[in-house]
């Protein structure tokens, strides 16, 4: 058949695509194999597959709190086009649950975990696929992990 575009190529292209988020994942294994050495390690969501909603635990080191000075902790939602999908909240935060988590402060070192509920920035839910969970913490390089929504 002409024009015919097998569905393992069309997918392995269209991850290639994603050259930001392949970038970082290069940089930093989306295993989490050593990611607490740069201060931080994203753990990966559970369930997974996503059906309604997940939880996606994470970590801040001790180094990270040495000056004394809470650190700024973002964790995103992008899909397989690079576009910002939506941000998970904060569960058992100081500053109560339930809160964005962008550039929310955390103050200790210590296990945390967020909560996604499976929707976009406008409420709706996500179709199936596939989508990266990013954590930044001050500035450092991301972490990045895959998860996989199946409606």
């Amino acid at each position: 058949m002409a024009g015919y575009i097998p569905k393992r190529a069309l997918c392995a292209a269209l991850l290639l695509c994603l050259c930001g988020l392949a970038k970082a994942a290069a940089q930093r294994p989306l295993d989490g194999a050593g990611e607490l050495s740069a201060g931080f390690e994203l753990g990966q969501n559970y369930p997974n597959p996503v059906n309604r909603e997940t939880r996606i635990p994470f970590e801040l080191g001790e180094s990270l709190f040495e000056e004394g000075r809470p650190v700024a902790v973002s964790i995103r939602i992008y899909n397989v086009l690079q576009q910002f999908v939506g941000a998970p909240t904060a569960l058992r935060h100081p500053d109560g649950s339930g809160l964005p988590l962008l550039q929310l402060e955390y103050g200790s070192p210590g296990r945390y975990e967020a909560h996604w509920d499976g929707t976009d920035r406008s409420g709706q839910p996500v179709g199936s696929g596939v989508y990266f969970v990013q954590m930044r913490v001050d500035g450092r390089e991301p972490a990045i992990r895959r998860m996989f929504v199946r409606r």
